[in-house]
Order: C-alpha cells, then sequence, then structure tokens
C-alpha cells in the first residue's frame, strides 16, 4: 500500500523490452524467480592465466569455473588431447567446478605435467571453452661454466683509459632472473655514468680506472620463484697504468682522468653496435632503449625522437640517461630514437627504429543473446591488432564450419546474424582473434527463450491517493515473446490509455489527477502466445485532510490559561493523528489539556511562551498551522499602560472564498484580521499552482488596505489556489489559509518570443535564439515554436517547428543579413507573431591589414596613431575596432625591470589617426595594429617603434617617520617605483601644525642619492606635516604625505596610504574604526569584531610645484542604523570610576540580556576629540587609553536604537607620573650642578690630605688613648662620649682594600691594630683605619654599609 506522492520503483527492464525488440535482444531482470526457472548455457566465470608458471614446491590449481541452469560438467584437453582426470593419480577435480589440483606429494613429478590445458564446461544448452593455458614450471638452472682466457695469475689485465665489458650471461632460468653485481663482502658495485651494468646484465666501464683493480667483479642472478641466488665466479681485474694509484692520494671528482694522464679519447657505443639499430615492442608494453659509450672523458648521453617529442609524461630516464623506458607504449610511440653521446672530444649518435606492434585487443567483444521464438538478433566480434588478427568461429567448441548447417544463422565475416531464430537453438559460440603476437577467446551464447508472462509483483494491491493527485499503478511483468499488457478498469471496456491515463512501457499506469470517479479496481493483463497473466490494483481517492479552523496567535497575561484551536476536516474512512509541537520539539502534555479540536494550557507563564503547531496526519497526507503565545505582565496590558506605539504585525485574513468564476477571472473574498494597533495599508494577494512549479508561491497582486474582495485576472490552463497578506507599518502578517482550487482552460498563447537573435557560430552557419514563454504563459501543453527565416533581400520565407528554444541554420555565407521572426503554438492554436528582427550569419577573419601604420607627436604620456584603414568588405563580420597591440619593452632609465604586459585599446574611428594615452614615461614601447569584427582579429600590420619623452615620476615607494624622540623627528623614504626619468632630487616641504592653524612653509630639497632627512624640533608638542615629491627635469612628481604624531599621551592615528597606478593616496589623521575586545575597550584599537563606525575626516593639501600632484585620501565607509525604536527601553545610572589612564564604566538597562550592543561614547574636552567603541557584552567595562588628567563628557547609547541613550557623565582621569618625562640627565642645569658637586669634594679631599699630612708621628700608644672620633658616639645629655664601645653591639660597615676585595668587620683587635698582622712605621707607630658604627637609630635609617671615608682612603695610598 503506498502514500501520496510516493510510489514503486519503475523497473526499467521492461522498457528494454520494448526497445530491443529491434535489436532482438532481451535484458533478464534480475528476479530470483525468473533467475531459478529460466534455463541458460554455460559461460565461463574463472580460470587461470594463459601463460601459467608456477613452483614445483607447491601443488599445481589450474582454475576452470562456469555459471549454467543446469548446472554444466567438465571436461579437460592436454595439448589438444582428451585428459581423462579420473585415470592420473596426482590429478583430483573440486567439485562442483571444473578446477584441477596437481599434487606431486605421493611421488608425482610435476614436469610430467607441463603442457597446454584447455577447459570445457558444457550442459544441453551448449559448450563454454576456456583459454589454451600453457603450464609451464619454474626453473632455476646452474650458472654455465665459462673458459676465461686470464693472464698467467688468472686475472684480466687492462690499460687505463680503457673501456671494458665484463659478461654475466646468466643461466636461462624460468621466468628469467634479476642480476646484479657485487663484491665478496656483499656489497654491490657502485655504479655511475663510467660504471654501469646493462639490460643484459653485463657489467660496462666507459673507461677503466686504476681504482678498478679487483679481485671479486661477481654477477649474481635471483631467481624469483625459488627464492634462490645463484653466483657467478668472480673476475679479477687488474689495470696497469703509468701512474700508482694510492687510495690515500687526492682524487678529483671533476675531473679523474687530468691528474692521472689518462689520455683523452673520443666516445664509441659499447651497445648496441653500429650506426643503426631496430627494436620491437608490443602494445601495452614497456619500451626500453639502451645506449652505453665508452670515452675519456666519460661521455653523456642524450634522447632525441626524430619528428617529435618524448612521451614526457611515460618517459623515465635510468641507469644515468644509458637507457629510456616508456611505459604503456602505443602505436604514436613507433619512430626514429637517437641517442647521442658526447665529450669534449666529440659526439656520435645512433639510432634506433622502434615499430610498435599489437596483440589482439578487443574493439566490440561477443554478448549474450537472449531471444524469444522468431525473433532476430546479431553477434559481433571485432578486434585490432598489428598485424590484423583473423577472426575465427567456433560453436560449442568446433569450428562453426563443421557443424550442421543452420538456416536462422548467417556468418559475415567478423558477425553472425540470427533471423527468426527457432525453439532449441541455443548454442555458446567462441570468437578466436588471434595475429602472431597472440590471441583472444571470448565465449557468448544465444539462449532462446519461450517463457508465459510473469508478474513480478504482488498479484493484488491496494493504493490510496488524496484527490486531485497524480498516482501511479504498477505492474512489473516479464516473458519472451515480450508480453502485451493492457489495462481495465472495473473489469469493463477497452484498454485505459489517452485523457489522464497514460501507459507506460514498463508496464505502469498513470493517472494525472485522480478525481473521485477514477476509485476502483483496476486489472492489469500480460499476454504472449505462451499465455497471459493479471494481477489487481485496488485505487481508493481519498479526500485531502485540512486544517478548516487554524490556532491564532495570542497575547495574554501570566497565570490565566489560553485556548488554541485546530478543527479538521478530513476523509472519514482515514483515521487521524493529532500531535502539537512547541518550537517545532514534541510538547509535554502534563499539565495541558488536549482533546480532538483544541489544546488548553491553564495557568500559563514564562516558560510557556514559544510556537505552538498542530500537526494532523493520515497515512497518506498531512497538514499543520502554527500560532505563537506571548506571556504578558499583568500591568502591561491594563488601559493606563496602553499605547499606541504597542504596534504588531497584523493577524492573518481568514475565510478567502471564490466567486464569479470565469474563463480568465475570479473574485476573492477574504476577512481581515485584527490590525493590532497599527492600520492595514496594503493587502498582497498571492498564488500557487501545482503543474508547473507545485508549492511555490508566487506574488500575483496587491490591493489597498480598506477592501476585501478583488476581481483576479488569470491565465489560461491554470490549477490555481490563492492566500492573502496583510501588511501595516510594522510589517507583514502571516499567510491566510490557502484558497479552494479554481483551474483555467487552455488557449492559445498570448504574447510572442521575445529577445530574439541570430547570429553565427561558424562562417557558415547562424544560430537563432530566442527566449521562451514560461509555464504561465504556454496558456496550453504541448507548446512548439515556429522559427521563420529569409535572406534580407529576399522574398522566400522558411520555416521550421521545433520545441527547441534555438535552431541552427546550415549552409550560409559569411556575415549575410537576415530576417527572423518566431510564433508560439499550442494545442489551442497560434499566437501572435513576433516582430521581424535582423540576424546575422557567422563571421569569418579580417583578411586586410592597416597599411602604413606608424606614430607622431610623441610625448611623455601619449602617442598619435596613424593607420590606413581597410576596406569594409574585408572585415567579413561587424566591424569592432582597430585594435593596437603595445608593449613597454623597457625603461630609458638605466637598471630598472619593466613588466612587458602586452597592452590593447581599439580605436572605432574610420579616418585612420588616434591618441594613445596611459604610457609609461622615459620607456620603450612596441606596437602593431589588427582590425577585429565580433569575433576574429584579421592579420597584424608592420610593427611601429618608439621611445616616450621624460616625465615627472612617480610618489617616493615610501615616506615615513622612522624615530621620533622629544627634539628631533627622523625621516626615512626611497626612490619612485617609476621615475619616469632621470631623478634630478627631492623637494620636502614641511610646516607645523596646531588644531586649524598651520605655520609658515619650509622647503628642503635633497639630492638623488639622499633619502633621510632629521628635523630638529623646537619643543616635544610641535607637530609637523611633510609633503615629499622626487623631481626630474621635467618637474616634481607626485606627493607622499605624512604627518609627525604628538608626543603625548594621546592616541596616534597612524597614517593610511594606498599607492594606485593613477594617483598617490595621501593621509590626513582619520579616526579608525572602533572595536569590542573582549574584556577591556582601548580607544586606540583599529580593528572591528562588528560594524564599524567610523568618521570620515579630510585635510587640504596644498600643492609642492610647479606641476600640480594629485592627492587623494583614503575615505572611510560609515554605518546607517535603521530600526525602529521600541520606547519603553532605556539605559540609566550610568557610573564612571576614572584613575590615571582608564575608567571604569556601568551602567544598567532593561534591553534583552543577550541581543543586546551599546556604544560608549566620549569626547576630550581639550580638543572635543570624539570617540567610541563598541560593547557586546554586560556593562562593566575597562575603557582604555584615556589621557592622564585629562577631562571626558561620556554617554551610552543603543547600537541599533541611537535615540535610545543614557545622561551625559563628565569625569577627569587623576595625575600620574609621566612615562615620557625628560631625561634629567640630558638636562644642562643639572650637568653643571654635577659638576660644581664634584669640584668642591675634589678640594675638600686636598684640604684633607694637607691636614693629615701636617700631624707629624705619634706613639701607638697615645693614639689609642685619643677619641676616635668627637661625632661618633653621644650620651643622652649630648655630651660626647670618647671612649670605644667594644662592649656593645659588633661594628658594622666594610673596607674596600687596594686590590678591590672586601673585608667585613668581625669586631676584633686586628680593626684597631692590636693583634693579627698590624703595620707599623718606623718609629713604631700604626698606620690602620679605625671603623666605628654610627646611633642605632643612624643605622637603622640605612640599609646600605658606609662608604669608605675619602682621608682614610688617602691615607691608605700613603
Amino acid at each position: 500500500m503506498l502514500k501520496q506522492g510516493k510510489r514503486a520503483g519503475l523497473p526499467t527492464w521492461p522498457l528494454l523490452l520494448i526497445f530491443l525488440r529491434a535489436v532482438s535482444s532481451i535484458k533478464v531482470p534480475l528476479d530470483p524467480k525468473i533467475q531459478q526457472e529460466m534455463k541458460q548455457p554455460p559461460t565461463i566465470v574463472k580460470q587461470s592465466p594463459k601463460d601459467y608458471i608456477v613452483d614445483p614446491r607447491d601443488s599445481i590449481i589450474i582454475e576452470c569455473e562456469a555459471k549454467a541452469n543446469p548446472p554444466p560438467m567438465y571436461e579437460w584437453k592436454r595439448n589438444s588431447r582428451y585428459f581423462n582426470v579420473g585415470k592420473m593419480p596426482h590429478v583430483t577435480q573440486r567439485k562442483p567446478s571444473g578446477t584441477l589440483e596437481i599434487s606431486s606429494r605421493n611421488g608425482g613429478r610435476p614436469e610430467d605435467y607441463e603442457g597446454e590445458y584447455q577447459c570445457f564446461a558444457s550442459n544441453e544448452f551448449g559448450i563454454a571453452v576456456s583459454n589454451k593455458i600453457l603450464l609451464r614450471i619454474s626453473k632455476s638452472p646452474l650458472w654455465p661454466k665459462e673458459v676465461l682466457e686470464p693472464s698467467g695469475d688468472g686475472s684480466l689485465v687492462v690499460t687505463e683509459g680503457t673501456s671494458l665489458v665484463l659478461p654475466c650471461n646468466p643461466p636461462p632460468g624460468l621466468p628469467p632472473p634479476n642480476t646484479f653485481w657485487m663484491n665478496s663482502d656483499m656489497q654491490t658495485i657502485q655504479q655511475d655514468a663510467r660504471v654501469s651494468m646493462g639490460l643484459n646484465g653485463d657489467l660496462y666501464f666507459s673507461s677503466v680506472l686504476a681504482k678498478d683493480s679487483s679481485t671479486d667483479y661477481s654477477c649474481n642472478a635471483r631467481f624469483v620463484f625459488t627464492y634462490t641466488i645463484q653466483q657467478k665466479n668472480p673476475f679479477s681485474l687488474k689495470v696497469q697504468s703509468q701512474q700508482p694509484y694510492n687510495d690515500s692520494s687526492s682524487f678529483n671528482l671533476t675531473d679523474p682522468y687530468g691528474a692521472r694522464h689518462v689520455p683523452e679519447t673520443s666516445p664509441s657505443f659499447l651497445t648496441p653496435s653500429g650506426l643503426v639499430s631496430s627494436k620491437m615492442v608490443l602494445r601495452g608494453e614497456q619500451l626500453l632503449l639502451e645506449c652505453i659509450a665508452a670515452g675519456v672523458p666519460t661521455p653523456s648521453i642524450k634522447w632525441f625522437k626524430k619528428g617529435g617529442d618524448l612521451p614526457m609524461k611515460r618517459v623515465k630516464l635510468e641507469s644515468f640517461n644509458k637507457t629510456l623506458r616508456i611505459i604503456n607504449v602505443s602505436e604514436e610511440d613507433s619512430g626514429d630514437y637517437m641517442c647521442m653521446a658526447n665529450n669534449k672530444i666529440a659526439s656520435i649518435q645512433h639510432t634506433i627504429s622502434v615499430q610498435v606492434k599489437a596483440a589482439p585487443h578487443w574493439l566490440d567483444k561477443p554478448k549474450n543473446l537472449v531471444l524469444a521464438p522468431d525473433e532476430n538478433g546479431r553477434m559481433t566480434c571485432i578486434a585490432h591488432g598489428n598485424p590484423k588478427p583473423t577472426i575465427q568461429w567456433l560453436m560449442n567448441g568446433e569450428p562453426i564450419e563443421s557443424t550442421l548447417p543452420n538456416p536462422s544463422r548467417e556468418v559475415e565475416g567478423d558477425t553472425i546474424i540470427f533471423q527468426h531464430v527457432l525453439v532449441g537453438g541455443s548454442a555458446v559460440y567462441q570468437c578466436n582473434a588471434s595475429n602472431e603476437h597472440g590471441y583472444l577467446l571470448a565465449n557468448a551464447f544465444i539462449n532462446i527463450l519461450d517463457m508465459k508472462p510473469m508478474m513480478l509483483g504482488p498479484k493484488t494491491q491496494l493504493i490510496k491517493v488524496v484527490e486531485n493527485n497524480h498516482t501511479f499503478l504498477d505492474c512489473p511483468f516479464f516473458g519472451a515473446p515480450i508480453p502485451t499488457l493492457r489495462w481495465f478498469k472495473n473489469g469493463l471496456g477497452s484498454g485505459l490509455d489517452g485523457g489522464q491515463y497514460r501507459n507506460h512501457v514498463n508496464g505502469t499506469l498513470e493517472i494525472k489527477r485522480a478525481l473521485p470517479e477514477d476509485q476502483g479496481t483496476y486489472t492489469c493483463v500480460a499476454s504472449n502466445i505462451m499465455g497471459k497473466v493479471e494481477i489487481q490494483v485496488r485505487l481508493e481517492v481519498k479526500e485531502p485532510t485540512r486544517i478548516v479552523r487554524a490556532p491564532e496567535h495570542v497575547s495574554a497575561t501570566r497565570g490565566s490559561s489560553v485556548r488554541f484551536n485546530c478543527r479538521v476536516k478530513h476523509d472519514p474512512t482515514m483515521a487521524i493523528q493529532v500531535t502539537w509541537l512547541k518550537n517545532d520539539q514534541p510538547l509535554n502534555y502534563w499539565r495541558m489539556k488536549k482533546d480532538e479540536e483544541s489544546l488548553t494550557i491553564p495557568n500559563i507563564n514564562e516558560g510557556d511562551q514559544g510556537t505552538y503547531t498542530c500537526v494532523v496526519k493520515t497515512e497518506i497526507d498531512e497538514d499543520s498551522a502554527s500560532a505563537r503565545l506571548t506571556v504578558l505582565e499583568e500591568e502591561s496590558l491594563s488601559p493606563s499602560n496602553r499605547s499606541p506605539m504597542l504596534a504588531d504585525r497584523p493577524e492573518s485574513p481568514k475565510d478567502l472564498e471564490l466567486s464569479d468564476l470565469l474563463v480568465r477571472s475570479v473574485r476573492l473574498t477574504w476577512v481581515p484580521g485584527d490590525d493590532n494597533n497599527s492600520p492595514i495599508t496594503e493587502f498582497l494577494v498571492q498564488f500557487e499552482e501545482n503543474r508547473w512549479e507545485p508549492g511555490k508561491w508566487q506574488n500575483l497582486s496587491s490591493h489597498p488596505g480598506n477592501v476585501n474582495s478583488v476581481l483576479l485576472e488569470l491565465s489560461p490552463f491554470v490549477n490555481y489556489q490563492f492566500r492573502v497578506i496583510a501588511i501595516n507599518a510594522v510589517g507583514q502578517s502571516q499567510p491566510s489559509r490557502p484558497s479552494l482550487r479554481y483551474q483555467t482552460s487552455g488557449a492559445s498563447p498570448d504574447i510572442a518570443p521575445e529577445d530574439i537573435k541570430g547570429m553565427g557560430s561558424m562562417k557558415n552557419n547562424m544560430e537563432i535564439t530566442w527566449k521562451p514563454l514560461s509555464d504561465i504563459q504556454k496558456n496550453a501543453p504541448n507548446i512548439v515554436y515556429e522559427v521563420s527565416w529569409k535572406k534580407k533581400d529576399t522574398e522566400e520565407w522558411n520555416s521550421i517547428n521545433t520545441t527547441k528554444a534555438k535552431h541552427m541554420v546550415h549552409d550560409t555565407e559569411t556575415y549575410e543579413p537576415f530576417h527572423i521572426k518566431v510564433q508560439a503554438i499550442n494545442d489551442f492554436g497560434r499566437g501572435p507573431e513576433s516582430a521581424v528582427v535582423l540576424g546575422y550569419s557567422g563571421e569569418d577573419y579580417p583578411s586586410a591589414t592597416p597599411a602604413h601604420f606608424n606614430v607622431s607627436k610623441i610625448d611623455s604620456t601619449k602617442v598619435n596613431v596613424h593607420w590606413d584603414p581597410v576596406d569594409p568588405s574585408t572585415v567579413h563580420g561587424e566591424f569592432k575596432e582597430y585594435r593596437v597591440y603595445y608593449t613597454r619593452e623597457s625603461s630609458l632609465v638605466r637598471g630598472l625591470k619593466v613588466n612587458k604586459e602586452k597592452k590593447t585599446k581599439g580605436f572605432f574611428s574610420s579616418s585612420g589617426t588616434g591618441v594613445l594615452t596611459d604610457l609609461v614615461p622615459f620607456s620603450q614601447y612596441k606596437m602593431y595594429m589588427v582590425v577585429a569584427n565580433s569575433r576574429y582579429e584579421g592579420p597584424p600590420s608592420n610593427t611601429a617603434e618608439f621611445k616616450t619623452k621624460e616625465g615627472v615620476p612617480s610618489a617616493p615607494k615610501f615616506f615615513r617617520i622612522v624615530q621620533r624622540s622629544t627634539n628631533t623627528v627622523y625621516l626615512q623614504w626611497d626612490k619612485p617605483l617609476e621615475p619616469n626619468g632621470n631623478l634630478i632630487g627631492y623637494t620636502l616641504q614641511y610646516y607645523t601644525v596646531n588644531g586649524t592653524q598651520v605655520g609658515q612653509r619650509q622647503v628642503q630639497s635633497f639630492l638623488p642619492n639622499v633619502t633621510t632627512f632629521t628635523l630638529r624640533l623646537p619643543d616635544r608638542s610641535t607637530r609637523y606635516k611633510f609633503y615629499l615629491a622626487a623631481r626630474t627635469q621635467v618637474g616634481a612628481g607626485e606627493v607622499y604625505a605624512e604627518e609627525s604624531p604628538n608626543f603625548s599621551n594621546e592616541e596616534l592615528y597612524t597614517t593610511s596610504v594606498e599607492l594606485t597606478d593613477d594617483l598617490v593616496a595621501t593621509t590626513a589623521p582619520a579616526p579608525p574604526p572602533t572595536t569590542m575586545p573582549t574584556t577591556t575597550i582601548s580607544s586606540t584599537t583599529t580593528t572591528t569584531t562588528s560594524a564599524p563606525t567610523t568618521i570620515p575626516t579630510t585635510t587640504p593639501i596644498p600643492t609642492l610645484a610647479p606641476t600640480t600632484p594629485y592627492i587623494r585620501m583614503v575615505p572611510t565607509k560609515g554605518v546607517e542604523f535603521k530600526k525602529m525604536a521600541t520606547p519603553w527601553k532605556e539605559i540609566w545610572n550610568l557610573t564612571v570610576k576614572p584613575n590615571s589612564n582608564y575608567a571604569n564604566v556601568s551602567w544598567e538597562h532593561n534591553f534583552p540580556a543577550d541581543s543586546s550592543e551599546f556604544v560608549l561614547e566620549y569626547t576630550l574636552q581639550s580638543n572635543q576629540t570624539k570617540k567610541s567603541v563598541l560593547v557586546k557584552h554586560e556593562p562593566h567595562i575597562k575603557l582604555a587609553g584615556l589621557v592622564e588628567g585629562a577631562k571626558y563628557q561620556l554617554r551610552v547609547h543603543s547600537y541599533e536604537q541611537h535615540h535610545i541613550s543614557s545622561t551625559y557623565v563628565t569625569f577627569e582621569t587623576s595625575h600620574a607620573i609621566s612615562t615620557d618625562s625628560v631625561d634629567i640627565a640630558t638636562q644642562g642645569w643639572f650637568i653643571g650642578l654635577m659638576c660644581a658637586v664634584a669640584l668642591i669634594v675634589l678640594i675638600l679631599l686636598i684640604v684633607c690630605f694637607i691636614k693629615r699630612s701636617r700631624g707629624g708621628k705619634y706613639p701607638v700608644r697615645d693614639k689609642k688613648d685619643l677619641p676616635l672620633d668627637p661625632v661618633d658616639h653621644k650620651d643622652q645629655d649630648g655630651s660626647f662620649d670618647y671612649h670605644s664601645d667594644e662592649d656593645n653591639k659588633p661594628l658594622q660597615g666594610s673596607q674596600t682594600s687596594l686590590d678591590g676585595q672586601v673585608k667585613e668587620s668581625d669586631d676584633s683587635l686586628v680593626d684597631y691594630g692590636e693583634g693579627g698582622d698590624g703595620q707599623f712605621n718606623e718609629d713604631g707607630s700604626f698606620i690602620g683605619q679605625y671603623t666605628v658604627k654610627k646611633d642605632k637609630e643612624e643605622t637603622e635609617g640605612n640599609e646600605s654599609s658606609e662608604a669608605t671615608s675619602p682621608v682614610n682612603a688617602i691615607y691608605s695610598l700613603a
């Protein structure tokens, strides 16, 4: 049972049954029942390869499997004689296949079973034959003994520099072994361009060197099947040389011969011999060509192909270019190949003539034929090869000439024709295609079937379909001969075909539009000469399922109850299932009440808000309708809180009715829905039709909001249904429920095809095209177009009918004018004729060339061109232009590279003169001219050459402020990309900028090799604008502008520069777009994560030189927001907590939490700089990048609704230590002060030294009793204590000795001269340093150790 819109898969094989009557072959469906009952001759499905080499240590398996019905019997032939498997003790057959297994475990010799085997599979309908399988046993024979002619000590003796070939001659194994050369240490012989192994296994020395002397050159043969390696007796090689060879001596890799004084020789080929040789290779195999040459120095090898190129994708050079390998050879690889060997002495070449032959390969392999009695067919066998293969036909394994004559069969070379075949004529035919290089054998059977009709589907079916829908009744069948099929309804009347019924050749009955009267029992009858069979299909036409009362949008207060209606009209015989969805998810009914026509939600809350959908299903169709529930607070609906601004989209129109049903019009009436506080201004009527674009709703007409009944103009042959959409200032309503369908009758076309064109794709044709009528414009089925055309100067029209949207007219003259018209025709008649348009046949290449092409009035960027116009008749098409191709060959500036791109310019004038512009100054040009039509270009004119004059240069490549300090600005630039002449220097103009005021302009000139400039600033706050231009003899070029930033904490806007071919972009400071970072918003951010808000600014730029430079500002794009505000949203409680260079900003709002974006707008009051940043998250923002100690004014507004804004808040950032404070070390006053301090200290030191020297010498005992320092210790009453404090804490401090070491105080008497190694003068006085500690308060106040006294330091020096 099938649902509406569903259908069973339509088998494709019955369609083939009708078609194959002509070619006489039946496609048998893969139905198990048919496959089981149908008899079939044998077919070989698996067999061993033709050339079958086996390992004698394993069991030998010769495969042969076939399929047939009944199963086949197997026989074998060995060497064309019957092979009795049962009498062979070591041979068994694997049942049920014909595969042979030969075992050598019980004394059998594998060699005894070598030979040619062939398998025969047979049943009562024919015999299939396998290929001839040549069975061979793998062999690995021993190396044949060789008698060498050695020297007296058994070695080969050669002179250094001569060539040598060490033969390998491996044993002829099966398959042939792989060869390689090794020494006694099992190391491979190192090969290079001088020493290499040939394809035959021999080892070739292009020239022998002394280092080649060795006693163990051994050739090895590896046998793949037996996994064995055999080694040949090694060669012992002695090299006679003029100079002894020493391994430790230096060896010149680039010239191994010169150092050893080896005489140089010209190249000669070691293989192949002579000047010419030949090679034959089979198609599909690989071609191997080899050239090995002798000579000193070692010759290099190169390969060529005469008359063509080597197929690079299939070519591989191996063995140091000595071997050429071409894979997958084809006939096109035949030809002469040359290898060239050359060194610095001479070069030689050898030609190898390659012939590509081909074993037979299939072009058309014979295929099986399945025929019914008295049908016809043919079997072809086409093969290709070189030489051409001979075709031999066999039947059931025997030559067809020796079989009994068959009047239904006729052999014609590579084809067998079958006519009026008879039952019992089944057989297996073999085609053998052979030539001297091989053979092909193919089996193909002819199977004569005589089967009564069979139904492949169920005998009874029930199909339910919705009224007015397409439906298909399937009737899959098979039989031989092919049955005829007919459909009947309720067992009465003739066969169903025509009208709304259509019979398909695969047995399916199509009903284009199922109506209630089509309900009934349909019988499908298939019959042939063998019998007949039938099935019955019960069709039930059901009413569509429709929701007649759909749920409506509801806004209700929290805690109330809501009811959604869903009244359904459906076929009473169909069971329905009503389900509800919320936001497209299954609804949980745990606290809701659901009945057949409604859904009730009691005590609603915010969680109940959403879109509810009623879904009604039957087994063949379904319908659905949705409505939205909005939950409101109680005060939202009170009259005092209602506002006319609380508007919404209108409700959907209802109750659509059709009346005044006429041929081309109908009246549509509806009931408007609630306007939701915004008057309805317009109704939009849409239609949908189910014939051309079912399910697609299209606009039909619009009407004022004060009408609810309109007369609709309709098109013929359309099955309409309508719906209405209401529109107010807020937006569109949901579409109404569709109306009932109304189908208009057909009519002839109302309009003619449009956009008719005639143009040629070749010089002798014209393609006529037009825009076909749309499906709605066709007005009826079976549309055709009558295309008419005639030559412009004749009266006779030609016409043709076509269903396509184009027609090709052949055998026309070149670019011949035609009159064309097109008319649309359908089943109801002809439409209007189109207007006659003019078309042309195809164009050809222009035959003439513009003569005397030359130039004059050469300027720096333009030149006048002149030519002789061509005869219009030589254009051979529509004249398009005289096209100049010109190329900038070089620049006259030395060393400047140019782009040699070929450019074009068209001239439409027939006067023979024009102006070529946009040239680059100071350049060498070449150009020529052609005449062009719409399709082709004519031959080129003579080439004209000229040089453009010197011009002004382009802008410098770059111009930037490299370094900015407090008192200097360092500028750097580079020479222009296009000097357009010889540079003579640069001009730099600059002036100060202070807001809108500018200072006096200053000009600097530089030589062409100067690219830097340093400008000293009068103070740190000065800002400059710079304008730089390069100069030639002609004048100054394009200007590059730059502005120095202000040296402060204010935001620095980077200059945005864009250089193009036609102008130079210069910049004035412009605020960049602002953006929203994740957590901290910096006012200096220049990238955006959403729509950027930018402020385009422009600054006037003055002119620099007599030539007027052009300056372009890089524009910025603003963003315009157009969204309707909701008046109850607001922003309040804006709070700012400023710091030194940032501020924490917060505010409150009632916008939706997940979909709100805000803009922080703040203005620096000192210069009225306004900036803004975008915020996408909740309002707790850190606004960074502020100026310390500055006043700001800030507000917050909605990103989408600008008028919703907070009040302005003014705040001031705090002062902080400037990060760019002046370096005090560089100030003059500070340097002078330090110098004065140093001088005073020096004077004090000198005074102290003099006074100390005058003190004389005294006994140590007396010095110890003297006070240490009158200011070291004080009593509480202020008196001095002259006694040392040895009983208190240890002394602190350190003493720096002359050797740079630090001596820590340890409170020992050594420090005072008592104990240790004290130092005494001649008179016994003690010279030392006394270190005492200060008061506790002083010590605690200074964490560092006391410095050594300057006086003590002087004494220590004394």
